[in-house]
């Protein structure tokens, strides 16, 4: 007889290792949103450090350094695409893990929901340079957070279509947008500088002359948020080919992120004066534009804040879903975030749910009826839960690496006192500006200048995170938190991207 023979199931194809620094400088840089940033922030980081923002800057990123050091020390020991709530969670504990991952995701899905509203505003003042300025008897009003709302809904369906088919894909069309974007963004601050009417001053390096302490700290935190985004390339550790050239990815985009901010803040002090930068708001870069050249070329920074806009909205959900399929695996969430598309090998599942949250998030801020209010609640709020998971993770490593102090002063300052005192002075940050929110009003509303409604978003973020993180450890039963350890990279089988 015959011998019976088995057929085996071949093993699931694993994930290539296909990127290199190029697309962690892509992923990162686009993150960061450097034109965007810009374009939208200087109005508000104005309101507080008035002719002091370049220098606000300067000191901001310090810590933010900090920060980076603590991520690239983790990341050379442990590259998962989980990176600061897996960390966080090995090195201090499950329940801070947790809340780490958590708060990253949420933030991340609040960012992408004001974000497209601000994609659509942008699209919007496109069609009024064109002429069309109602559609179907709805005023096509730029400042609108209903109607720009709506756009952004569009855009955020394009991203994850995008997002979707896979990292490598995505990082291409984030380099051809970033090449533009920065180029628009170089020539025309270059431009602000020589041919600006207001003088310069050493003064405005100085964040020491800020008026007071609270404009000093809601500036910092403010500048935290600015700078935010450069961690993104540590989501794709897995499909990188040394996880060594994320990190290298990360310091490029973060560093060249400084560069373009403190630049383009004194070229816009130099043609704006405080009153009409904070006038301006979000649209100032689009208002440089008009100052200084006829059109069509005064468009072009609103077509390079438009180019930044897409790719943060992209480059938000890429590092979001990869987070969520860290904690999917070490089921702490759910394992839809774990379902990886079979052709492009991305987590597609978890990346539409995503924008769909995102979506909804979008809807609700439809209740504050101007975009200038909106972003500022959003930047406030998101700048004071990203001052929290930074901490952690620069926590995570001064408590990990605390050995190191007994091998030299170098590797000790790496390891240890750095990310110590980075974590320090973030936690320090929002406990200042918790309190001052906390006894800044005496009632209830929905402004950016009410304290208790400044206080709603970081509150709602922390106390769902720790509900969440029950629902994980006593109804999933998670093996994240009976070890404390999340699950390692090769935890479970991605199958190859084929882009």
């Amino acid at each position: 007889m015959a011998a019976v023979t088995r057929e085996t199931k071949p093993p699931a194809p694993v994930m290539r290792r296909t990127l290199g620094v190029r697309d962690g400088i892509a992923i990162a840089a686009s993150s960061t949103a450097a034109t965007t940033s810009i374009g939208i922030g200087m109005g508000a980081l104005a309101m507080y450090a008035g002719r002091h923002t370049p220098g606000l800057l300067l000191v901001a990123v310090l810590p933010i350094l900090g920060i980076a050091l603590s991520y690239a020390r983790l990341n050379r020991t442990e590259p998962n695409c989980g990176n600061g709530y897996t960390w966080v969670g090995r090195s201090i504990g499950a329940w801070p893990g947790f809340l780490t991952g958590w708060v990253v995701l949420i933030a991340s899905i609040v960012f992408m929901a004001y974000t497209g509203a601000v994609t659509g505003s942008v699209i919007l003042q496109f069609a009024n340079k064109l002429g069309l300025h109602s559609f179907l008897g709805i005023a096509l009003d730029p400042g609108s957070t209903g109607i720009s709302t709506v756009i952004g809904l569009l855009a955020l369906v394009a991203v994850t279509v995008t997002a979707v088919t896979g990292v490598r894909s995505a990082t291409r069309l984030q380099w051809a947008l970033l090449v533009f974007e920065y180029a628009v963004l170089l020539v025309f601050c270059t431009w602000a500088l020589v041919s600006g009417d207001q003088p310069f001053s050493w003064d405005w390096l100085n964040p020491l002359a800020i008026g007071s302490g609270q404009s000093l700290a809601q500036g910092l935190v403010l500048a935290v948020f600015v700078f935010w985004g450069w961690d993104a390339a540590f989501s794709v550790n897995e499909e990188a080919k040394d996880p060594a050239d994320v990190s290298r990815g990360g310091f490029i985009a973060l560093l060249s992120m400084v560069g373009l901010l403190v630049f383009a803040a004194v070229a816009f002090q130099r043609v704006m004066d405080n009153d009409e930068l904070i006038a301006q708001g979000p649209q100032a870069l689009t208002h440089l534009g008009l100052m200084l050249a006829p059109e069509p070329w005064a468009s072009l920074p609103l077509a390079a804040l438009m180019c930044s806009a897409f790719a943060s909205l992209q480059s938000s959900v890429i590092p979001t879903a990869r987070g969520a399929l860290a904690m999917g695996r070490d089921q702490t969430l759910g394992r839809v975030w774990t379902r990886i598309h079979p052709r492009y090998g991305s987590p597609a599942v978890g990346t539409v749910l995503i924008m769909a949250t995102a979506a909804a998030v979008a809807v609700l801020a439809v209740g504050i009826p101007r975009i200038n209010l909106m972003i500022l609640t959003a930047v406030n709020s998101i700048g004071l839960i990203v001052s929290l998971y930074y901490g952690l993770t620069a926590l995570a490593c001064a408590v990990r690496f605390r050995g190191a102090l007994r091998e030299g002063p170098v590797e000790a300052l790496r390891s240890v006192i750095v990310p110590a005192a980075s974590a320090l002075i973030l936690f320090g940050l929002g406990l200042y500006l918790g309190y001052r929110y906390a006894t800044m009003s005496d009632h209830f509303e929905a402004t950016p200048d009410n304290g208790w409604f400044m206080l709603l978003i970081p509150a709602l973020i922390v106390l769902t995170g720790l509900t969440a993180a029950a629902v994980a450890k006593w109804y999933r039963r998670s093996p994240y938190f009976t070890t404390g350890r999340g699950t390692d990279a090769d935890a479970l089988s991605l199958p190859m991207d084929a882009s």
